[in-house]
């Protein structure tokens, strides 16, 4: 357990014991306590028992608590505070602009305990005359709970992924004899996962018993299709076939709708295939990768997209948007240098919080001048291997940047995002968005929606607008490959691409572990049709260096 999660478990503590209406200052403590561990240099599992009490901002009740966490997994006085809430009242924790206060009064003073009478009561206008809510808080409560119930039921790619291919494993070892593969949307690298796939040639004779012994739950089943549950919660579908059409249903099952609509029109021919390569062949189409099975224009006109060059993630060259423990991230810098040394790489992009993210320990202008004095040092240590001087640069309200240019002329680039006031009409993201666009200083165009997939939906923008403004001003569009924001969305990418818009596929890594986010990145860039020479990070040393350097004679900055 490092210390992100136990802060998370001190942090969900406080805000339970607040919606339960307990003593303040014992919530406080523990929420102090969250935002400690998040911020310190070590990890606390490296650190001895009885030193854990002597950090600052620990304490003996805490320290406690934290190695009662690290011995057995659970708190016992949170487990306790989850187990007398009901479900709905935890659900209502997901809900943007419900804290614990305003949880605490909905349930305890208006007796609501589930998003059907939260939702009933939205509808009937009684939570906006609350005291303390209104009308804004009302609609962003209805708009949630929409949100919620729309996505219940789906997992992000990356939190099935380990799973998926282990089960596939498995599935292949008890069965060498016997044709299984991942189908759907997986083997189409979707970022949204609503069930996990297979097609398989053995028969539901043997294939429930083995399900069912390995403790999944059967759903349904017919001729075609049995469907599991694992753990009660994410579907596992097996699609039933024989040798002979294995590879024609594979292709049906890991195509959109709109694909498979165009597919069936070629008509392939009813025969065994020994490969989906083949039942391309048999309607003279070049091989389609399930991943881009997505637009049927590809079956007219196969060729327009450079399949042989979309990028890989071996062709990323440098990490590009990477926090340190300068603000929020968890490693020193020439950790992560060390770090990328070991893995191959030629360059790191540091890009620490800006100073309005001062819940990110955003740098002030003093300690810029002083990381990059550190910068400086390292890279004369470390070469050639390098470390750019960045920035992740809030977009303030009115569209300006977190600092004046004199200040962000010492960067090798930055990179501009909004972090705050989220809920924004589509005008009002857009100023935001064109006023960093326009700066001089802007070089790549952070997490475009400030989406979180499956936990809020982004704000409003107009992709074409922003994506024609980059183009103008000569601004990289970043593909954050955070599993959680994948954003810029995968359906922009053929626009930008067509725009003469380069694109970057940057990790937003806090830890060295999340160095490896670029395979999502790489996943859905995919997806978009993105060859490695219109990736800045697949750029080499010299290339990204080169690039920088005339980008700011193009914009006149030095």
């Amino acid at each position: 357990m490092d210390n992100y999660a136990l802060a998370d478990q001190f942090s969900l503590l406080a805000k339970l014991m607040d919606i339960h209406g307990e003593n303040s200052f014992k919530s406080k403590s523990y929420a102090s306590a969250a935002f400690t561990l998040e911020k310190l240099p070590m990890e606390i599992t490296s650190t001895p028992k009885d030193k854990i009490y002597q950090i600052k901002g620990i304490g003996e009740s805490v320290g406690t608590k934290i190695i009662e966490l690290l011995d057995t997994g659970e708190l016992g006085v949170l487990q306790e505070y989850i187990s007398k809430t009901p479900t709905g009242v935890l659900e209502m924790m997901n809900i943007k602009g419900l804290g614990p206060k305003k949880i605490h009064m909905l349930w305890k003073e208006m007796q609501i305990d589930t998003l059907d009478d939260l939702d009933k009561a939205c509808r009937e206008n009684r939570i906006a005359q609350a005291k303390g809510f209104g009308e804004k808080t009302q609609q962003n409560i209805i708009d949630s709970i929409s949100f919620q119930l729309e996505n219940a039921g789906k997992y992000l790619y990356a939190k099935v992924e380990a799973f998926a291919l282990a089960f596939q494993e498995k599935l292949s070892s008890s069965f060498p004899n016997t044709l299984f593969e991942l189908t759907g949307d997986f083997r189409r690298q979707a970022e949204i996962i609503h069930e996990l796939e297979w097609v398989t040639t053995l028969p539901a004779t043997h294939l429930k018993p083995f399900l069912t012994k390995a403790d999944l739950t059967l759903l349904s089943e017919s001729n075609e299709a049995v469907t599991f549950s694992a753990e009660n919660a994410l579907k596992l579908n097996f699609h039933l076939t024989t040798e002979n059409e294995f590879y024609q249903k594979l292709i049906e099952t890991s195509s959109s709708e709109l694909f498979l609509e165009a597919w069936k029109k070629l008509q392939p021919e009813e025969r065994t295939y020994s490969s989906e390569s083949a039942v391309f062949e048999s309607v003279t189409v070049p091989f389609i990768p399930a991943y881009l099975r997505e637009n049927p224009s590809l079956l007219a006109q196969p060729r327009t997209m450079d399949l042989e060059h979309l990028v890989q993630v071996k062709d990323i060259k440098g990490l590009i948007h990477s926090h340190s423990n300068w603000s929020d991230g968890s490693n020193t810098l020439e950790e992560m240098a060390d770090e990328l040394i070991r893995l191959g790489f030629e360059y790191l992009v540091i890009s620490d919080h800006s100073k309005a993210a001062f819940y990110a320990n955003g740098l002030t202008e003093q300690r810029i001048r002083e990381q990059h004095r550190y910068i400086d040092q390292l890279n004369e240590k470390l070469a050639p291997f390098r470390i750019f001087k960045s920035i992740e640069c809030d977009i303030l309200n009115d569209g300006a940047l977190d600092y004046e240019n004199k200040i962000l002329a010492g960067f090798d680039l930055v990179i501009t995002s909004v972090h705050s006031n989220l809920d924004m009409d589509e005008n009002k993201a857009m100023k935001r968005l064109i006023g960093a666009i326009t700066n001089p200083y802007t070089t790549i165009m952070g997490h475009m929606t400030g989406r979180l997939l499956l936990r809020r939906k982004g704000y409003p923008v107009n992709h074409k607008e922003i994506i024609d403004a980059c183009a103008e001003h000569q601004v990289v569009i970043e593909i954050n490959a955070s599993p959680s924001r994948l954003d810029m969305d995968w359906r922009w990418v053929d626009y930008a691409l067509e725009k003469g818009v380069l694109l970057s596929i940057n990790p937003d890594a806090h830890t060295i572990e999340e160095f490896h986010n670029i395979r999502y990145g790489v996943l859905v860039a995919q997806k978009g049709g993105l060859p490695s020479h219109r990736n800045l990070s697949s750029f080499t040393l010299s290339e990204f260096e080169a690039f920088l350097a005339n980008r700011k004679r193009i914009r006149g900055i030095s």
